[in-house]
């Protein structure tokens, strides 16, 4: 059995989607790229009409997907995620993953090097925070584990965070200033064995030498 295609409308509301009456009555809705090779007076089978429905779910599902994409770059699983919310079948969602990964907008590998590479220079913190963070975006172990050896030393990343931080404990006491570097670089991720050479040496070469400088500076003015 068939249905004709009496009417294909622009939707009011929604002028990128089209109402398509069968035999004179309201049947569904479709995207315009789905709708592009219907015609008035054109003949439809039942499984062609659940064929067209379906593609719906999956252009609509994709444009919610790039939508979601368009603030910031998403793992695999987040996208997936994002479309379970809205209830599609696993088969929507397969198909829309298949069309992001093939058209390149999303890739788990280059998405774990960026967030890396971004907490490395804005928020540096542990490998093992790092890994946990990545696990969390359900990003392979393998990928992690890749990504993780070419990254920079934990040494590195504890120095740089620190300095981030001295700032804020430039004018502490010698004990205040080890007591909250080393709470903020521990809540990084980082271990005593990793941070306790850099506290002592950012002391020295930060906090103590700035006390020398104004200290010095001080016996000028008076005169001593």
């Amino acid at each position: 059995m068939t249905r004709k295609i009496s009417a294909i409308k622009v939707q009011k509301k929604d002028h990128n989607r089209v109402s398509i009456y069968l035999d004179d009555v309201y049947a569904f809705g479709l995207t315009r790229i789905t709708a592009a090779w219907l015609s008035i007076g054109q003949e439809l089978s039942e499984n062609e009409i659940s064929r067209l429905i379906s593609e719906d779910d999956v252009e609509i599902a994709y444009l919610r997907a790039l939508k979601y994409l368009s603030y910031k770059p998403r793992s695999s699983a987040e996208i997936e995620e994002r479309l379970r919310r809205y209830e599609y079948s696993e088969q929507v969602i397969e198909q829309v993953h298949g069309k992001l990964v093939e058209k390149g907008y999303i890739n788990d590998q280059q998405f774990a090097v960026t967030w890396v590479e971004n907490r490395n220079t804005f928020r540096p913190r542990s490998h093992r925070v790092l890994r946990w963070e990545l696990r969390n975006k359900k990003i392979s172990e393998e990928t992690i584990s890749s990504i993780l050896d070419e990254t920079e030393p934990e040494e590195k990343l504890a120095l740089a965070a620190a300095r981030k931080y001295i700032p804020k404990v430039a004018n502490c006491g010698r004990d205040q200033f080890y007591r909250r570097l080393a709470g903020y670089l521990g809540r990084r991720g980082f271990s005593y064995s990793i941070t306790a050479p850099i506290l002592a040496e950012l002391w020295e070469s930060e906090i103590q030498t700035k006390i020398n400088y104004e200290k010095s500076e001080n016996e000028v003015i008076n005169g001593e």
